[in-house]
């Protein structure tokens, strides 16, 4: 590890755990409370040694970002201390990986969609499907994907620039606020999303680099990113207006390939007989090809 990477994944770590601290009242965390005046938001640097059973002196330093050699039984007192969900305990344990001299450097994403996957991409007609990577990039899309994704795949951002990026686009082309009913959340889950790739991926130079720019251009995203805020992507809503057939509430799933690291196969599967479903088969009635539309990288 370098001494650039040691720097960041302590500085992750000091802010992880230090904005963790601060959003937990004494109340929440069942401490009582004397006096009226304190001068922390949150708890105090004791209260949580309190709390995880351990010294002042040895919670002090894991916060300076020294998770160094810390073991489970710690770091399992410490996500019960700060009130983790299963993603920031995740996140936990993988910033203390990435803070070990002696840990491996994770597998490297890979940066090519097999012809397996994109004929399996090719046989899903009746849903919109496509592959990306852990930065958001789609590697590849079906027809149907691509016809739904239209204002990514057609945003300027990308002309003379690939691969079509959807964090590039929800931050930096202002047509993401009309393609994003609830745009707040989808920024929301995009930059959680992205902040736990880092403790997955600490080495990752394109994800670095993508932080980087997006944080550099973006107010939006540098707001959102200063919160430390984790989330998986797996299942969930995703509610869009496409400007051919309107508004779309539209259920996901985001499954990763176990063969292919850092890459997940997204589709969408609407009620059938729902509005949506009637919206996406209307859609289809309209695209020309069933061929799949690989990045700009392949």
């Amino acid at each position: 590890m370098t001494d650039h990477t040691k720097k960041d994944v302590a500085a992750e770590v000091r802010e992880f755990l230090s904005t963790r601290r601060a959003r937990i009242t004494p109340e929440q965390a069942g401490l009582p409370v004397y006096g009226g005046n304190r001068r922390v938001t949150g708890l105090r640097r004791e209260e949580v040694a309190l709390l995880a059973g351990m010294s002042v002196d040895y919670y002090v330093r894991l916060e300076r970002g020294n998770l160094a050699g810390a073991s489970d039984s710690v770091l399992e007192a410490l996500a019960h201390a700060l009130q983790l969900n299963e993603a920031e305990r995740t996140h936990l344990y993988d910033l203390a990986r990435a803070a070990s001299p002696s840990s491996r450097r994770p597998a490297v994403t890979s940066s090519r969609v097999r012809p397996t996957i994109l004929r399996l991409l090719d046989s899903m007609t009746g849903v919109p499907a496509f592959v990306r990577n852990a930065r958001f990039d789609i590697m590849a899309a079906n027809a149907l994907g691509r016809a739904l994704y239209a204002p990514l795949f057609d945003s300027p951002l990308f002309a003379q620039r690939g691969p079509v990026n959807s964090a590039r686009f929800l931050f930096l082309d202002p047509a993401s606020q009309d393609f994003w009913v609830d745009w707040d959340k989808g920024a929301d889950d995009a930059v959680a999303f992205l902040r736990t790739e880092t403790g997955r991926a600490p080495h990752d130079k394109a994800l670095t680099d993508l932080i980087g720019e997006l944080t550099t251009r973006s107010s939006d995203f540098a707001r959102r990113w200063a919160r430390h805020d984790v989330k998986f992507h797996r299942s969930g809503l995703k509610n869009l207006h496409h400007p051919l057939v309107g508004d779309l509430a539209l259920p996901y799933e985001a499954m990763e390939l176990p063969s292919d690291p850092g890459l997940r196969l997204n589709f969408y599967t609407p009620e059938p007989d729902s509005p949506e479903q009637q919206a996406l088969d209307l859609l289809a009635s309209w695209t020309t090809t069933s061929t799949v539309v690989r990045s700009s990288n392949d």
